[in-house]
């Protein structure tokens, strides 16, 4: 795994190994900053479910000003920090260690917004709708939410959320979704 563009391009990551994480595809973390381009620089970006942490760090590399990973295994936490070890990241940032949904809750109810939201939840996970809609309240109105999931599985649609489009890579797809007009004055 290695870092994909920006200040930190080449920078080799740390794997997972034997955890059972699924760390986001070089190919598939460039095609994610393909699509959002030019929106990361100076963004608050949000990682949840966020395994060895190598989407933030891209952000990070990219210019992100702030930079939030969320993430629950304790393995995975310490690949996190240790890949956030690996370079001078200009932005800032920090490790939340709990449950996604509990965390995007307390997120919420802290005020806390997001220009962009990236989730990467395991495949399958039960829990998926609920954290959809708590992510929905974190995004700043012109902020983007992107769902990583199998290709093979429709990204369902929720309240709050406006779909867009979705980009196919093999067995991995990115739904990009923005904020419902309705959505971006109440965040209740």
């Amino acid at each position: 795994m290695r870092v994909t563009g920006g200040e930190a391009r080449g920078r080799r990551l740390k794997a997972p190994g034997s955890l059972l994480i699924r760390p986001t595809a070089d190919r598939v973390r460039e095609a994610l900053f393909d699509i959002l381009g030019a929106r990361v620089h100076g963004s608050r970006f949000l990682d949840a479910y966020a395994g060895t942490g190598a989407v933030g760090c891209e952000a990070l590399s990219r210019g992100a000003a702030r930079v939030v990973f969320l993430e629950r295994q304790r393995g995975a936490l310490r690949l996190i920090r240790d890949n956030l070890g690996l370079a001078p990241w200009s932005g800032a940032w920090e490790v939340l260690e709990a449950d996604a949904s509990a965390s995007l809750r307390d997120l919420a109810q802290a005020g806390t917004r997001f220009d962009v939201v990236f989730l990467d939840p395991p495949y399958d996970e039960p829990s998926l709708p609920g954290a959809l809609r708590l992510a929905a309240r974190l995004l700043d109105p012109a902020g983007l939410l992107i769902l990583e999931h199998r290709s093979s599985a429709a990204a369902a649609g929720v309240d709050g959320l406006v779909p867009g489009r979705t980009y196919r890579h093999g067995d991995t797809s990115l739904s990009v979704f923005r904020p419902a007009p309705e959505s971006v004055t109440r965040h209740d």
